[in-house]
């Protein structure tokens, strides 16, 4: 029992802040600053890149496609994420209403974080259908084997909120409460020094890291294409981001509909929820595509054409019988009638004259056939 109590008395009753935000590397002009938020961001690209290339490479996908695609897929999506968030989150940019006094220079500085995902996802996936066309593989194909990569990147990725001491949540008791220092910039004014916050990105991470392996178990079992699971994705990631994200006490731009007053990105979630869902749904009633191949049309490689699919392969067997059969086919290339007797049993004839043996029906007119052979002689 008192070793209980004692290993209960080493569990933190809280999560620290973090004492370490990054590194500076020195330069002959000053220094680099490597912010622990960008190597978060840079951890997720890499995990998921890791999950998607050996997803993309069971489907069949050609060699190396997965980086000619994520290089157009990772910037675009950076890009679109800033610019989501600066569009959610305005004040800072351009001030209180839009009055100015925000400071237009921090809107390319993403070290400072602010990324958000449905900007991230939307210009990423506009990057990767670029990608697609150039290596002549399907879009859809893809975003259902980047689809649980997407959510591990995620799933690391948001322990860069961690470090910035950001996006957290409203104050709790919980053993697992979140310290904020007091002195942060992000820290909310008039709360006791001590308050705990609910640590929402470590909520999101754990929540995406489950996603994952729920995406994985379902498409192992029904083996989804067409893109559904990209929109189950899209499903399951919302369904958690409607209740995380209304934890949060950020400033956030609010929007009211229907009476009712929520961040925007509650909003965002719930609408991509419902044309996840109907998305989902719809393209599970076309049924199996066939042939389930990446490639678009056109673009398979040599030997993988459908075109060649369900025909009949000849074995060397009938080759050779086909082969022999001709042999002892007559020969029309001198317009001249061989039977299948060998040449050394059939008489010699004067020359410019050419004997065909009297067929049966010539016989019985008492005519004899002379010239050229009768047609019926070269069918088969």
């Amino acid at each position: 029992m008192q070793t209980l109590m004692y290993a209960a008395g080493l569990v933190p009753a809280a999560i620290p802040s973090p004492d370490w935000s990054g590194f500076d590397i020195p330069l002959p002009w000053g220094s680099l600053r490597i912010h622990a938020y960008a190597l978060c961001i840079l951890a997720g690209i890499i995990v998921g890149l890791w999950l998607t290339s050996i997803r993309w490479a069971r489907r069949g996908a050609p060699e190396g496609s997965v980086w000619d695609i994520v290089i157009w897929a990772i910037p675009f999506g950076i890009i679109g994420g800033r610019l989501y968030h600066v569009v959610s989150s305005p004040d800072a940019y351009f001030g209180p209403g839009f009055d100015g006094t925000g400071d237009l220079s921090l809107i390319p500085q993403i070290q400072r974080g602010g990324l958000g995902i449905w900007g991230a996802v939307v210009l990423g996936v506009l990057g990767a259908w670029i990608g697609c066309r150039r290596s002549g593989v399907k879009l859809s194909a893809f975003l259902d084997a980047a689809a649980p990569g997407l959510l591990l990147a995620q799933a690391v990725g948001r322990w860069g909120n961690y470090f910035n001491q950001e996006l957290f949540g409203g104050p709790t008791t919980l053993p697992w409460g979140l310290q904020i220092d007091a002195d942060n910039a992000n820290f909310p004014a008039g709360m006791p020094t001590d308050t705990l916050f609910h640590p929402t990105f470590l909520y999101e991470s754990l929540w995406n890291i489950a996603g994952v392996l729920i995406l994985l178990a379902l498409d192992r079992k029904f083996h989804f294409r067409r893109g559904r699971l990209f929109w189950l994705y899209a499903v399951y990631y919302t369904l958690g981001r409607v209740w995380i994200e209304a934890m949060r006490i950020d400033e956030a731009e609010q929007i009211s509909l229907l009476g009712i007053t929520a961040r925007l990105n509650v909003w965002t979630s719930i609408v991509v929820l419902l044309v996840a869902l109907a998305a989902f749904i719809l393209l599970g009633m076309k049924g199996r595509p066939e042939p389930d191949s990446p490639y678009l049309a056109g673009q398979e490689p040599a030997g993988d054409n459908e075109e060649d699919e369900g025909k009949p392969v000849r074995d060397a067997d009938s080759v050779v019988s086909d082969s022999e059969s001709r042999d002892n086919l007559p020969d029309n290339q001198s317009g001249s009638g061989h039977s299948s007797t060998p040449k050394e049993d059939v008489p010699a004839s004067p020359a410019g004259t050419t004997s065909v043996p009297e067929s049966p029906v010539a016989g019985s007119s008492g005519h004899k056939a002379t010239g050229s052979a009768p047609e019926a002689g070269t069918s088969k």
